[in-house]
């Protein structure tokens, strides 16, 4: 359902954006030309009246956008869980007794060998994101890798093994 959000002009004020819930309880944000801003929330009998009106310093309107940003985001990381059943990400370390240590990555054709991908590496704090087949490893680089069950303990067999043909 798209949510309809109305913006009011309020001359010398501001502005005020409102929007009616799904539970049909209307609220609204009043942003001030001094730049406060007011949660309001109306009263449920009478849409025009105000039941509450609740001022937001910026770093609490800041810390309410976040709350409900991360909320928001939560519930979509879930439903691309449902719909991606199956696919995991996992962190491979490289031993340094591995094949691959000092090789590009792509002497190790994982994606080829797993159908399993690897999305970043980390080293010494820092992530290397989407590195490219001539990306060198070190020993102690952590892989991450999204893939099948298959595909990610293929992936952990190849960066494991002392001698390349795995």
């Amino acid at each position: 359902m798209r949510v309809r959000v109305e913006q009011t002009a309020l001359p010398g004020i501001g502005v005020r954006h409102d929007m009616m819930t799904e539970s049909g309880r209307r609220l609204g944000v009043v942003s001030h030309r001094s730049g406060r801003r007011d949660l309001v929330l109306y009263d449920a009998d009478d849409p025009d009246g105000c039941s509450a009106d609740i001022p937001l310093t910026d770093d609490e309107a800041e810390a309410l956008a976040d709350i409900l940003g991360a909320s928001l985001i939560l519930g979509q990381l879930s439903g691309l869980r449902e719909q991606a059943a199956g696919l995991l990400t996992e962190q491979i370390p490289v031993p340094a007794a591995s094949a691959y240590v000092n090789r590009p990555l792509g002497d190790a054709k994982v994606r080829t060998r797993t159908s399993a991908s690897i999305v970043a590496i980390l080293r010494a704090g820092e992530v290397i994101v989407s590195p490219g087949p001539s990306f060198r490893l070190e020993a102690g680089d952590v892989l991450v890798i999204v893939g099948n069950r298959q595909g990610l303990d293929g992936a952990s067999a190849i960066f494991a093994a002392d001698d390349p043909a795995g």
